[in-house]
């Protein structure tokens, strides 16, 4: 597959790329593959729901979503109006996989490994509380 050249001026245009700087991205052929792949990612949602809550100090509770767009951008509107930093931060590797997996070619649900958790330990582990999350990638509503 080749990518249009309307995608790449639209990728320029968002990116902000002088003419030398979109001369560098095209010639970087990674970039062709996931500009080929560009559309597939853009129409998932990637939900990572609590599965699991103890003592959540900012009041994440099971079945909680944060939600994501393709491209690993946190949705506001779709999410709990407070969202703890320590949950948001292990979510990044998950999204990368996710990311990874789809422009490969593979279905990221497939992936043997999609839970994580806030790196506090909990009050047993003397933290304060720990939630675990679950990544499902959902065909854009």
């Amino acid at each position: 597959m080749t990518v249009p050249e309307n995608t790449w001026i639209m990728m320029q245009r968002h990116m902000g790329y002088t003419d030398d700087e979109m001369a560098l991205f095209r010639n970087n052929p990674k970039n062709a593959v996931v500009m080929e792949k560009a559309s597939e990612l853009m129409g998932k949602t990637l939900v990572f729901e609590v599965v699991e809550s103890s003592n959540c100090n900012s009041g994440h509770k099971v079945g909680d979503r944060i939600v994501f767009d393709g491209a690993g951008n946190l949705i506001t509107k779709l999410n709990p109006r407070r969202v703890c930093i320590y949950a948001l931060t292990s979510l990044e590797k998950l999204i990368f996989a996710a990311n990874e997996l789809i422009y490969a070619g593979a279905d990221p649900n497939g992936m043997c490994f999609k839970e994580t958790g806030c790196f506090d330990v909990g009050v047993k582990c003397g933290g304060w509380g720990h939630i675990v999350l679950r990544l499902k990638v959902e065909d854009r509503k």
